[in-house]
């Protein structure tokens, strides 16, 4: 492989010069993703709150930057031999445009649980240039088959977030972002929000930003239930997590790569982490207010700002002057059938809907008696599952209700508890949960 422009920093993986070389390079190809004003977190912060719209990307996600360059850097020995790559979705998606419009094969190992619509996306990009092929439940069942791949075949592994390549691809975000804010709007920032799942793309920014623009402030942001770049800087290495929330597929990774880590511990960014509900209760606003389809990581940087989760939102790192806030909206590769889903976790988050064991006498009027005396005006049964039993007496059902505010849920309990029947409230931390959402 071929080096490139100044990739050689000896102290860290990459350097700011290596992500305006990679602009450079990925000028021509890639699309300048809008940079938009968001009047709803801008009112919810009091700041000025930009997107940084990557998923409008040719293939919805930023992912592209970070492939595109590490395969345009291929000597012809290497593109001959073609490439493996090993993905959630997006980057699977980055690489397939680029074997496509670089006329290099490629074999894309991705999940089993990777969404339809993602892998429907892939094989349409990719064409006759890629084969897809699914393999376990997590990314890195994805990752470990490609490295075998790669190491029996002679193929290049193109990595979706561990090289200094990829990373300097990736971090040409937040150079455009901020070369857009101030050209186009005459303003400055203060903030950059990113998601976080391997670390290539906050490593890659935080690069650019570390050198260039030292006073502003950088977060990443992880899904609560996969906080593997927290847990790394915690031990000073890579760890695998034991247990991992995978319902924000684009950044659930259970080890991050070393590259990354030894940019965040050169930068020093703030790392929060934010509820799956939160990031659900984010993707429904974004799409019913600014009309953005998001997928769950894509909205995770937005969830941490909608949420408040990020203190003193606007104020640099370096002093106390206000100024605005720039949040990458990192891909729109969401499978529609999930937003059932995506409602329910909604819900739970908001504490709009519970769920209870009931149990009612077995004999006419008793579930009269639960609609009269429990419920009330703006309550809405809806799961209802009972089964008569042998017990001649009474019966457990399954009820779910969803509420109309969070403050409602006080009073039912107190009325629940007057009713005199027999019923518990199944806490959200149950593993019985997960079967009901």
């Amino acid at each position: 492989m071929s080096t490139f422009e100044s990739m050689h920093t000896a102290e860290l993986p990459l350097s700011a010069e290596d992500v305006e070389a990679a602009a450079r390079r990925l000028g021509p190809v890639l699309r300048r993703t809008p940079l938009e004003l968001s009047h709803r977190l801008s009112e919810l912060t009091g700041v000025p709150v930009w997107l940084k719209r990557e998923d409008l990307q040719a293939v919805r996600s930023y992912k592209l930057r970070g492939a595109h360059l590490f395969m345009d850097s291929l000597d012809a020995a290497d593109r001959e031999a073609g490439v493996v790559a090993a993905s959630a979705g997006n980057h699977a998606q980055g690489v397939a445009e680029a074997c496509r419009t670089l006329g290099i094969r490629g074999r894309i190992y991705v999940p089993g649980t990777t969404p339809r619509q993602k892998r429907e996306r892939i094989t349409a990009i990719g064409g006759e240039m890629v084969e897809l092929i699914l393999v376990g439940d997590s990314f890195d069942d994805a990752a470990e088959t490609a490295a075998d791949d790669a190491e029996r075949t002679g193929a290049t592994q193109v990595p979706p977030f561990d090289h200094p390549l990829t990373m300097a691809g990736q971090g040409t975000v937040a150079s455009e972002a901020v070369e857009q804010l101030r050209t186009e709007h005459g303003r400055e920032p203060s903030t950059m929000v990113l998601p976080v799942g391997g670390g290539g793309l906050l490593g890659g920014c935080g690069a650019w930003l570390h050198e260039r623009t030292p006073s502003l402030r950088i977060v990443g942001v992880e899904p609560a239930g996969a906080g593997s770049m927290a847990a790394a800087v915690r031990a000073g290495r890579p760890v695998t997590l034991n247990e991992l929330d995978r319902f924000v597929d684009g950044a659930s990774v259970r080890r991050v790569g070393l590259s990354p880590l030894r940019m965040v511990q050169a930068i020093t960014p703030e790392l929060i982490s934010v509820d799956e509900g939160a990031v659900c209760t984010e993707m429904l606003s974004l799409y019913q207010v600014e009309g953005i389809i998001a997928e769950p990581a894509g909205a995770l940087a937005a969830a941490a700002v909608s949420t408040g989760a990020i203190g003193h939102l606007g104020t640099r790192a370096a002093d106390s002057d206000d100024g605005d806030v720039v949040v990458v909206v990192s891909g729109g590769n969401n499978d529609v059938s999930r937003y059932s889903e995506v409602v329910e976790r909604s819900l739970v988050h908001e504490g709009l809907k519970h769920y209870f064991l009931v149990t009612f006498a077995q004999e006419p009027g008793a579930l009269r008696r639960f609609l009269d005396q429990v419920l009330g005006p703006h309550d809405d049964i809806v799961l209802f599952d009972y089964i008569k039993r042998n017990n001649r007496e009474q019966g457990p059902a399954l009820v779910g209700l969803e509420i109309g505010d969070r403050e409602d849920l006080e009073p039912l309990m107190s009325r629940m508890a007057a009713s005199n029947m027999e019923i518990e409230r199944i806490d959200p931390s149950d593993p019985i949960y997960r079967y009901l959402t």
